[in-house]
């Protein structure tokens, strides 16, 4: 294979010098060019300001890419080709929800890029694959920021009412109680825990809220400025003592000296402006908290409640439980950029491997009793 063309010399070859197998290599290449500029144009349709201006830019940059492939293949383009499924899906995703699960499997298929060993790609082009990966993490990683509370309130709310009530359900079944004992069981068990995972999110928030308040400075303290001594300059301690280095610290208080404006003391002294917004109130923790937990607990007692009885119950359960235990674990591994069917497995072996030890200790309770 002839060595790679650099950004501004002509294509390795001419198109009559190609296999066949290239030039169906080179068609694929460009299919996926295509698609994935069209995943960009997409996505920056349900942005605005800079994050749609980054992603029209990752599109112009894939445009670029695909003249690279058009000028290998020459007259022999041909028919355009499907881009490969998991582009394809990607694609379909971008226009149908536009979301940071989106950017994740973005950033995955830019870490899949075959330009660092691909002959007839250019370095240039191996080099901007690399930087769009970086480019889409950081656009992902502002997502998740913005979901990081609600998302992991949810997911671990959620999980927690699956694997917790799952293990009560099948472990009391196991001991051969009878059905309405089993369904009491779930119903309080979900209840139970829907209200302890309540009072324990409204607890922590709460003493996170008390805690910023209590570290929010005196409002009066900016009144006091016009009286500092200029040459001790004690507001720099003030700086300091917030862990601000000692050099910034002198810099900062010699300016709010220099202006003697309470109000701008008063601003830099406090923390950060919306902090006590992405923490939340209590309430609405709890509540939330609540929610997701008794959405998953749930699950487990849909059967009892449907009359269902023994072994046809706990294993209508189990596979419930297991199916939505799949798709959390999935959801995880999207965010956070790893491998979808790996985190789900994860998750269901955790939640499968709880139950499992419950329901032995329900036989061996029914046993003993028997």
């Amino acid at each position: 294979m002839p060595a790679p063309a650099g950004p501004d010399t002509e294509p390795p070859r001419p198109p009559s010098d190609a296999s066949g197998a290239d030039v169906r290599r080179w068609r694929r290449l460009l299919a996926a060019e295509r698609a994935e500029a069209a995943v960009y144009r997409d996505l920056a349709l349900r942005r605005s300001g800079e994050e749609r201006e980054i992603l029209l830019a990752l599109a112009e940059a894939e445009r670029r890419h695909e003249q690279h492939w058009r000028a290998l293949l020459g007259d022999q383009v041909g028919r355009p080709e499907h881009s490969d499924l998991r582009t394809r899906v990607l694609a379909f995703l971008a226009r149908r929800f536009g979301t940071v699960f989106v950017l994740a499997l973005a950033q995955r298929a830019e870490a899949r890029s075959p330009y660092e060993t691909d002959a007839d790609a250019t370095q240039t082009m191996a080099a901007d694959e690399r930087i769009h990966e970086e480019v889409v993490r950081g656009l992902a990683t502002r997502g998740r920021s913005r979901l990081s509370g609600t998302f992991r309130a949810a997911v671990f709310g959620a999980n927690d009412g699956l694997v917790s009530n799952l293990a009560l359900v099948i472990g009391i079944s196991a001991s051969g109680a009878s059905n309405r004992l089993v369904l009491l069981t779930g119903l309080a068990g979900l209840l139970a825990g829907a209200l302890s995972m309540a009072a324990g999110e409204y607890v922590s928030v709460r003493s996170q809220r008390e805690l910023l308040e209590v570290s929010a400075p005196n409002p009066d303290t900016g009144s006091v400025l016009a009286h500092l001594d200029l040459d001790a300059n004690e507001l720099a301690l003030v700086y300091r003592a917030r862990g601000m280095p000692a050099d910034d610290a002198e810099r900062l208080a010699a300016h709010q000296l220099a202006d003697r404006d309470p109000r701008d003391a008063a601003e830099t002294l406090a923390p950060t402006g919306d902090q006590l917004e992405a923490v939340g109130t209590g309430w609405r923790a709890a509540v939330s908290s609540f929610g997701f937990f008794a959405s998953g607990a749930v699950l487990p007692v849909l059967p009892y409640l449907a009359g269902l009885e023994g072994r046809t119950a706990v294993l209508v359960a189990t596979v419930l439980v297991g199916m939505a235990l799949v798709a959390t674990g999935a959801v995880v591994g999207l965010l956070s950029g790893g491998p979808p069917l790996r985190r789900a497995l994860r998750q269901l072996a955790i939640g499968y491997g709880a139950a499992a030890v419950t329901y032995g200790f329900g036989l061996l309770i029914g046993t003993g009793v028997a």
